[in-house]
């Protein structure tokens, strides 16, 4: 019996060392399936304030910008995530993200993106621009990012 718990504890070990999810920097690497944290290139991105979902008035100016910019491109789509700092249950900032970059969207629908160009998606905690363990590191994390396509 002690021995099975090793193997799968040095299993386990084995597998989570092999994992190439994060580079050096603790940031996500896109693979296809995870992309790569950022921060915005052609849109910019919205940061809230901790645990909360709510647009403060940089936010609603950062977001007035983005929408000018996808209604003079009319033929690029955009992808709204929601992301956490650390803090929290995995479940919760789940929840959390999918609040803010609903919030996001939709005050970019207000403002004529169509619905049909923007879906949104929640990564939570998974994808942290920085990887510190402090205010400042976890105020860059609660964020809305577009990716554009």
């Amino acid at each position: 019996m002690q021995v099975a718990r090793i193997f799968v504890l040095s299993l386990c070990v084995f597998l989570l060392a092999s994992c190439s999810c994060f580079n050096k920097d603790g940031q996500g690497v896109g693979d296809g399936n995870i992309p790569e944290a950022s921060t915005g290139d052609v849109l910019k991105d919205v940061h809230y304030a901790f645990d909360s979902s709510a647009l403060t008035d940089e936010a609603k100016a950062i977001l007035a910008e983005n929408a000018a910019w996808l209604n003079a491109n009319a033929d690029k789509t955009v992808v709204v995530e929601g992301h956490c700092d650390e803090r929290g249950t995995v479940e919760y900032n789940l929840a959390l993200g999918e609040r803010r970059a609903k919030a996001s969207y939709d005050y970019l629908r207000g403002l004529g993106v169509a619905e049909s160009r923007m879906s949104t998606i929640s990564y939570g905690e998974e994808l942290p621009l920085d990887a510190g363990h402090t205010e400042a590191a976890w105020s860059q994390n609660r964020r809305s990012h577009f990716a554009v396509k």
